[in-house]
């Protein structure tokens, strides 16, 4: 009888463990919205701008909304690789490199719109180009063999 006893008291107290647990995330998500929206704001639909860094053009920085009347400013970061030209709040999923075009000595890819942040106006696909890399390092290796015999 003690035996089905303290089954039945590890059973209530591993409910009470999940219905917790269960209660913890529920308000962990409901701060997550409330923190989406601004602070003790009852506006739905904010405008964000370009994320504006503090010093030269990437780094630590701010991005200004509005909603109405309203206006915020929250802290972002631009990334010091990104791309000028479409915006850091534009995420692309991009095709590998082509081959090296010899007449203008780049390669270009395509990259497909993935996600654009904070309503940011993005172009559905874009075109990137790079410098083809010359192949200096085989090169200078069998020159240095070359000057040995």
């Amino acid at each position: 009888m003690k035996v089905k006893e303290r089954m039945q008291h590890r059973g209530v107290l591993l409910l009470a463990l999940l219905t917790l647990l269960a209660l913890a995330s529920a308000v962990a998500k409901k701060k997550d919205k409330v923190k989406k929206g601004g602070p003790g704001s009852e506006c739905v639909e904010w405008t964000w701008g370009p994320c504006t860094p503090s010093s030269k053009d990437c780094g630590v920085g701010f991005r200004e909304g509005t909603c109405g009347a309203q206006t915020q400013r929250i802290r972002c970061r631009v990334p010091c690789n990104w791309k000028k030209e479409f915006g850091a709040d534009c995420k692309y999923k991009f095709e590998s490199w082509g081959a090296c075009d010899g007449g203008t000595g780049t390669k270009a890819r395509q990259g497909t719109l993935k996600k654009a942040r904070y309503n940011a106006q993005c172009q559905e696909t874009i075109r990137v180009t790079k410098p083809c890399t010359p192949k200096t390092k085989a090169k200078a290796k069998a020159k240095k063999g070359k000057g040995k015999d």
